[in-house]
Order: C-alpha cells, then sequence, then structure tokens
C-alpha cells in the first residue's frame, strides 16, 4: 500500500524507522542518477559511520516485605570454622537505565567524473543526528558542509526531518516542515531553496554537473514513494496514532486527521 500522505510521510521520521528510510533514500537516488549520467560521470553511495544512544532496558527492582518470615540457620562450612561470618551482600535497590553507543551507518551520495574522480556535486540527506546540537555527527556535518561551499563543488541538500536544528541561512525563508537546498558552486553565496509543506507533492529536483553540462533531474515525489513501498513502511507505521514528535501545528493536525480518517475507520 502506498503512504497516504501525497509528499513526505511524517511517521517515517520515528527513530526505529528513518535509518532505513536515509538509506534507502541514498541508494534510490544513486541508482536514478546512474541511468542518467553515464558514461562521463558516476553516482556512489558513501558511507558515513556515526553513534546513536539507545537505551538497553527500563526496569525498577521492587522490594515486597512479607508479613511472616521464616529463616533457616545453616552450619558454618569448614572454612568458616573459628567464627568468621561473611558480610551480607545488600542487593541494589533500584534499576535504572543504561546508555550504549551503538554504531550507525549513514549514507550520501557523490557523483564524481568518470575519467579522474573529480567530485562534482555532493547530495547529502541530513538525519538526526545531524541536526542534534552537542552530538558528535552535528559538529562533523557543520565542518564538511563548510568545507563543501568551499570546494568547487555542488551541494544538494535534502533534510525531511521536521526537528532538531537545521542549517543556517544568511536570510530567512518561508517556514516548512521540510526544505532542500542546492548551492551551486557557481553562485554562492546564493542558493536554492525549496520550502516543502506537509501537504505539498515534493518536487523534482534539478542535480547540477559540472559545466557546460546540463542539469539532471530527480523525482524526489517518486523516489520517496518507491522507497516507501520496498521498504514495506504501510505494514509498520500505525496511522491510528499520532505522528512522531515534534508536534503538528493546529493547522497541520487538522489536515493529517482529515487525511488519516478513512484509514483509521478502516482499521478500527
Amino acid at each position: 500500500m502506498p503512504s497516504p500522505f501525497p509528499g513526505m510521510d511524517p511517521y517515517i521520521e520515528q527513530s526505529k524507522i528513518f535509518p532505513d528510510f536515509h538509506n534507502s533514500l541514498a541508494d534510490e537516488i544513486r541508482a536514478r542518477l546512474n541511468l542518467q549520467i553515464r558514461p562521463t560521470y558516476f553516482a556512489r553511495l558513501i558511507p558515513h559511520t556515526t553513534y546513536e544512544v539507545i537505551e538497553i532496558a527500563t526496569t525498577r527492582l521492587q522490594t515486597v516485605r512479607p508479613d511472616v518470615a521464616v529463616w533457616l540457620v545453616r552450619e558454618p562450612p569448614a572454612y568458616m570454622a573459628g567464627g568468621a561470618v561473611l558480610e551480607p551482600i545488600a542487593p541494589a535497590p533500584v534499576e535504572s537505565v543504561a546508555l550504549h553507543d551503538v554504531p550507525l551507518e549513514l549514507y550520501s551520495v557523490e557523483i564524481r567524473r568518470s575519467d579522474n574522480e573529480v567530485l562534482v556535486t555532493a547530495i547529502e540527506i541530513l538525519s538526526p543526528v545531524n541536526k542534534q546540537p552537542g552530538h558528535d555527527a552535528y559538529l562533523e556535518y557543520r565542518r564538511k558542509r563548510r568545507e563543501l561551499m568551499n570546494s568547487s563543488a555542488h551541494l544538494l541538500e535534502i533534510d525531511l526531518l521536521r526537528g532538531g536544528t537545521r542549517p543556517p541561512l544568511a536570510t530567512p525563508i518561508p517556514p516548512a516542515p521540510y526544505y532542500v537546498t542546492l548551492s551551486r558552486a557557481n553562485r554562492r553565496p546564493t542558493v536554492e531553496v525549496w520550502p516543502l509543506a506537509l501537504e505539498e507533492a515534493l518536487p523534482v529536483l534539478p542535480v547540477p554537473l559540472a559545466a557546460p553540462d546540463p542539469d539532471v533531474a530527480i523525482n524526489l515525489g517518486d523516489v520517496v514513494a518507491t522507497v516507501y513501498e520496498r521498504g514495506g513502511y504501510d505494514v509498520q507505521i500505525d496511522y491510528r496514532k499520532p505522528p512522531p514528535s515534534p508536534a503538528l501545528s493546529a493547522k497541520e493536525r487538522k489536515w493529517v486527521t482529515e487525511l488519516l480518517r478513512p484509514l483509521r475507520v478502516q482499521a478500527s
């Protein structure tokens, strides 16, 4: 079943789905580019390993005191002869949550020339850790972005996450839950921005190559729809629940409620 949303599905943003979506999106973009840009160029997946903090367990130890206790007195073992007594071991009164760093491999896409492998265009798909101030991946991405902006390569930045802190722009742009930003090497510091509303279809994006070659096109909406189908997200998502955080605006919440009403009625 396809996603009920005409554009980006906010339910994909939940933490158990988005890493799979992120990498599948990069793979699908890479495949579609290679159908268009060979033999002069090729598109390649670039892995990057960061770390995500997960909770190992959430339990609490409960102490139960019986009304009547029966104690069994044993004879001390031979090695305790002489009256030596072992100190009783006190049980921990509570259990907490252990945080554990697990490796998280994320992919970006690079377009390079076939003859000398010079980087022509970098396509970055933002992940939650890229938008989380204080996380190592946040600082690493800011550094990488700065290096790309100072290079001769184009940068296409796809942000399909409502939450987190976005990379800064010098001038205000219309508010939207999602954005795509294109920084052409020959037009910096000017960038092209696509603000994407929740109820809008995702656009067909230009992907620049080296001059004088023209841009190639990537239909982002079709790519996302394909990834959704191949990922089987329809059976992983419970549309009866509200979307993951951050909370929708009142207008968005009303629109989502109307959009999902037939699906929720059918599921009830």
